[in-house]
């Protein structure tokens, strides 16, 4: 029967086999004698013989060599005779059973009746206790571990302790073979062919010894006449059309979006516990005592308490008897003196009278929480009409004003909007008639122009003028002759004399 071996079970056995000098060597020799036994024991009882002399001569270990010859004579004598049939395998399999377990008691007596039953091999025989997939930490407070197969309850053993483990060990030399099944609370004692499955597997070897992990790759496709691939269907018309069902379940969830069906946001959890009569003493709590209002913060002295501000900001002795026929509400609360040094500055005269009416405030006025609105800025701006409103407005070149031969930098109008002034890259400043379109006067420079511009006062038709570094005020000749007069005054600029220092 196969029997899983938990990890602690592997451990103990693999220190086992180093404290008593064992090795995988003898591990597989006495696995081949231990197989060559068994096939003996088949042979056997076909012929009727009893092996109870080979079992004794196999648990020596000074008759290995003569089981190995015994063994062999009995494989061919099971070649000649043929495989026998599985009654007779589970029939030897039960026998094997009760051989290795003669102590088990009442437990190996129900295995034995179950493997009778069936006509399956040992390892298909279904386990004792019938619990099914459950922890056996449920029945850690009981006195039995689960149900056999009739519905009687599994009594728990009685563990024996180091020192019973010990003398046992010492009192059977197969006891080291021995581990425990927690399912089904009893001992099972592995043969010698799965101690050497299980020495293989500590060892990082395969767990049969025929099984060859470095066997040469055997290729069974064909390749000589494959002038195709495996697969020469052509494409089906679904990968070139989009698909109906994929389009119906789109469908399907943006309507159950928009009736809120399918919702992107997880509502909030509330919590599952709560207090009992939490509500009621909060609102207890909250009618008892007023809220907290923080006192608004004293203001701070600003610009206009400047101990040496400018004269135009210091009030006359005239200002200030009319500050004294005002009413309270509207004079002002400090008015500013001029010192010459920090030093010079007296004490204030109404810092006690200050702090009195402050204490005044913060104990007798009632403190009002204000309630600010939230109002969006873009709100706040005029609505701009339309551009449909806004007709007939220019949508077409009405005048063209050609002239300029590189590009034009500035554009300044006349205050009566008869003439434009307009600058170019290419050094020339033109004055052209609005109306008509004609070039009245132009002025070329040595350098690009950047900036012109008319002058605002509409007796003095003047134009200046920003080239490179320099600026120039042009007379643009027009006007009469009264208005050029004032502009050639305006701009007349004398010669500076130039002093004779030796004389």
């Amino acid at each position: 029967m196969g029997v899983s071996i938990p990890p602690k079970e592997a451990d103990r056995l693999k220190n086992i086999v180093d404290e008593n000098g064992g090795s995988s060597d003898e591990f597989d020799s006495e696995g081949e004698a231990s197989e060559g036994s068994e096939v003996s024991e088949v042979a056997t009882e076909e012929d009727g013989g009893s092996s109870g002399d080979e079992d004794a001569s196999t648990s020596d270990g000074s008759g290995l060599v003569d089981d190995e010859d015994e063994n062999e004579g009995s494989e061919e004598g099971a070649d000649a005779n043929g495989s026998s049939s599985d009654d007779e395998k589970a029939s030897a399999s039960v026998d094997d059973g009760l051989e290795s377990g003669e102590g088990s008691g009442d437990s190996d007596s129900e295995r034995s009746e179950v493997a009778e039953e069936s006509d399956s091999s040992e390892d298909e025989v279904a386990p004792r206790n019938t619990i099914g997939d459950v922890p056996l930490e449920w029945y850690k407070d009981e006195q039995h571990i689960g149900y056999d197969i009739k519905g009687k309850k599994i009594t728990k053993k009685e563990r024996q302790d180091k020192l019973d483990s010990f003398l046992a060990s010492v009192d059977d030399s197969k006891n080291w073979r021995k581990i425990y099944d927690d399912y089904n609370d009893e001992d099972v004692e592995l043969t010698k062919a799965e101690a050497k499955m299980i020495s293989r597997l500590l060892n990082g070897k395969a767990p049969h010894a025929d099984f060859d992990p470095y066997a040469p790759y055997v290729d069974w496709f064909k390749w000589d006449d494959a002038i195709h691939p495996l697969s020469n269907a052509p494409e089906p018309k679904r990968r070139f059309i989009p698909s109906k069902w994929e389009a119906k379940k789109v469908v399907k969830y943006v309507r159950a979006i928009r009736k809120g069906l399918i919702k992107f946001e997880k509502p909030k959890e509330e919590p599952r516990f709560y207090m009992l009569w939490g509500d009621d003493s909060g609102a207890a709590d909250k009618t008892n005592h007023l809220s907290y209002i923080p006192a608004p913060k004293p203001k701070l002295p600003g610009h206009e308490e400047s101990y040496n501000p400018s004269l135009e900001y210091i009030p006359t002795q005239e200002e200030i008897n009319s500050y004294q026929l005002m009413y309270e509400e509207d004079r002002p609360k400090f008015i500013p003196k001029r010192f010459t040094s920090m030093r010079s500055i007296p004490a204030y005269e109404d810092a006690v009278k200050d702090s009195f009416e402050r204490c005044l405030d913060l104990y007798l006025c009632p403190r009002v929480r204000k309630k600010r609105i939230n109002i969006d800025p873009e709100s706040l701006k005029p609505k701009l009409p339309s551009r449909k409103d806004l007709k007939p407005y220019p949508s077409t070149c009405y005048m063209e004003y050609i002239g300029h031969k590189g590009p034009v930098v500035s554009i300044s109008t006349e205050f009566s909007g008869e003439w434009i002034a307009s600058g170019s890259t290419d050094g020339t400043v033109r004055i052209w008639e609005v109306e008509s379109g004609r070039c009245r006067k132009v002025w070329e420079f040595d350098e690009a122009v950047q900036y012109v511009a008319w002058n605002p006062m509409p007796e003095f038709p003047i134009l200046a003028i920003s080239v490179g570094q320099d600026a120039y005020l042009l007379n643009t000749g027009l006007g009469n002759e009264e208005t050029q007069r004032k502009v050639g005054e305006l701009l007349h600029v004398e010669a500076a004399k130039v002093s004779d220092d030796s004389s």
